[in-house]
């Protein structure tokens, strides 16, 4: 089958709306990593029960696998560094090897296309990984720029892997909790050493021989270790048999994001990419069959415009990364809006009454349409999150990704909102569908149900905001 662009499946749907709106299960182009929409494939749902792995991260020690559901590129040459500050609103002219950093892309317009995760490996040689948006936007520039360099794309492990070879470079493994360290010096023989955050160092697990990233998750101390994926289940088995003496719990798909609402981290925005004709050779060049064409705009806010979606860097609080001291895409855009009102990201705790009026609805033979609420975690696709949200008769914002918490016994989403909200003040969401799409990939709309939150602080974790932030 030949695989449409995504500028080709804008013209087809009538618009970005319609097609972010439709529903995407039957597309017959759709890479095996992008159908369904779920984005934490082949790891089970849970090891033990994902309210008990919840728990771990808090009062233990957690590993992840992360090997399989972030999409990467493994970018090589002389001009590796220079296309990653050209493109980046974070000046990475001052990277160097064995450190990591967090990559933000913006268009021209200073809207947010995404973010991820950059390794520094070798002089020349770098590595992404994340949702998949940031690392097109690499692939674009490193094969139509003119850059000296060689882009390599590490695709996503597949969602049904049957009858789907799939290998990796790398296995990715991390592991969390206030019982890390000491999990870690276990496997290491002795003392790591000390290891600033978000630097990297050398380890050997299992008998390979692994490379590490500080790093933390929900406020808990940790570390990523990576290595190869042809050794990935001995170095696995290792850190699970090391792992007994303190409890250490595997953590499954169900309990993965769960962490990513306790710390505050919002998913992702739609990726501003569907409009401008600054960006039309990019929807020209980029597969619809990748994450950009597969994705599903949903949630109660309705708007006939994709814009109105869209944010900046502001919006998200990564206004503090933007270095103006050097050219990027983006740089004027981003000048000319940095003393105008942002969005704020704040955390919503869920009325308990309102919460359990949605069950007592979805248990009710012939009751309102509503959404349902998936637990423990709303976020566990594609979707691109934007429920309304209101403070008295005003419009405020818009709620997003929704976990329930066994650490804090609450529901939980992260929200953006405008500066008039402060914590403390209680909004109403608006949780329902607004339905939409074109031609057979209607969605319907759904009864709206309001539900109470009280505005708190993202992150939500204390230990998060007043320890891991610190």
């Amino acid at each position: 089958m030949t695989t449409q662009s995504l500028e080709s499946l804008l013209q087809q749907a009538g618009g970005p709306v319609s097609l972010l709106r439709a529903h995407k299960y039957d597309r017959a182009d759709a890479r095996p990593e992008y159908q369904p929409q779920q984005i934490i494939p082949v790891i089970p749902q849970e090891f033990s029960l994902w309210e008990r792995e919840t728990r771990s991260w808090r009062e233990g020690v957690s590993l992840f696998d992360q090997t399989h559901h972030m999409s990467g590129v493994f970018l090589e040459g002389p001009d590796a560094q220079q296309l990653l500050s050209d493109i980046a609103i974070n000046d990475f002219s001052t990277s160097r090897p064995g450190v990591a950093r967090q990559i933000v892309c913006v268009n021209d317009a200073g809207h947010l296309i995404g973010d991820g995760i950059v390794f520094h490996l070798d002089e020349q040689r770098f590595s992404a990984y994340g949702a998949g948006f940031v690392q097109n936007w690499i692939m674009f520039h490193a094969q139509t720029s003119g850059y000296d360099v060689e882009a390599v794309y590490d695709t996503k492990a597949p969602v049904y892997p049957n009858g789907y070879a799939h290998t990796r470079p790398d296995c990715r493994y991390q592991i969390q909790g206030p019982l890390a360290g000491a999990l870690i010096e276990k496997l290491n023989g002795g003392p790591l050493g000390d290891v600033r955050f978000f630097h990297m160092t050398e380890m050997t697990i299992g008998g390979q021989r692994v490379r590490a990233l500080r790093h933390g998750m929900a406020g808990a101390p940790g570390l990523e270790v990576w290595g190869p994926y042809e050794h990935r289940d001995a170095i696995r088995d290792a850190i699970i048999e090391a792992g007994r003496e303190f409890g250490l719990e595997l953590v499954g798909g169900m309990a993965y994001l769960i962490g990513a609402v306790e710390s505050g981290w919002y998913q992702a925005v739609v990726p501003a990419v569907y409009t401008g004709d600054a960006m039309r050779a990019y929807r020209e060049w980029l597969p619809g069959n990748l994450g950009e064409g597969m994705i599903r705009l949903s949630g109660s806010q309705a708007h006939d415009r994709i814009e109105d979606y869209y944010r900046t860097p502001f919006d998200l609080d990564y206004g503090k990364l933007i270095r103006f001291d050097h050219e990027f895409i983006g740089r004027d855009a981003l000048l000319s809006r940095r003393d105008e009102p942002a969005l704020q990201k704040v955390t919503l705790q869920w009325n308990t009454e309102d919460a359990a009026s949605l069950f007592a609805e979805m248990l009710t033979p012939g009751g309102r349409d509503v959404r349902f609420l998936h637990l423990p975690v709303m976020c566990d696709k594609m979707d691109k999150h934007y429920d309304t949200l209101m403070l008295g008769a005003r419009d405020v914002g818009n709620s997003a990704y929704t976990a329930y918490t066994a650490n804090e016994r609450s529901i939980l989403s992260i929200a953006l909102v405008d500066e008039s909200v402060q914590i403390g003040d209680e909004v109403v969401i608006g949780w329902g569908e607004a339905g939409g799409g074109y031609g057979d990939r209607l969605v319907p709309r759904t009864d709206i149900a309001e539900i109470r939150a009280i505005v708190s602080p993202a992150p939500y974790a204390r230990v998060a905001r007043e320890d891991y932030r610190r």
